[in-house]
């Protein structure tokens, strides 16, 4: 979302193997970006150990990325654009 920018929902756990769609039901761009090189604060992500970076790209509006997820642990991510203004997403991913 945009006001305020969000991910919603904030949080979400999930069992290993399931897939995540995010959509960009905002009217600017947004991203599901889980490299820390690419976060203004490399600590607002985080993956477990063994799990791969994922980032979608600069998103447009009505835009989705979808991710499967098969490492268990928790995932922290961000929106690269709106970073600075929390918008910080959590996955906890269970067997």
């Amino acid at each position: 979302t945009d006001e305020p920018a969000r991910f919603v929902p904030e949080k979400l756990k999930i069992k290993v193997g399931t897939t995540v769609e995010w959509k960009n039901t905002g009217e600017t761009l947004h991203s599901v970006t889980a490299d820390a090189s690419k976060a203004q604060v490399p600590a607002h992500v985080s993956l477990p150990k063994g799990a791969k970076e994922f980032d979608s790209g600069f998103m447009p509006p009505g835009a989705t990325y979808s991710e499967t997820f098969t490492v268990p642990g928790q995932y922290k991510y961000v929106c690269i654009p709106h970073e600075k203004n929390g918008m910080i997403g959590e996955l906890d991913v269970t067997k």
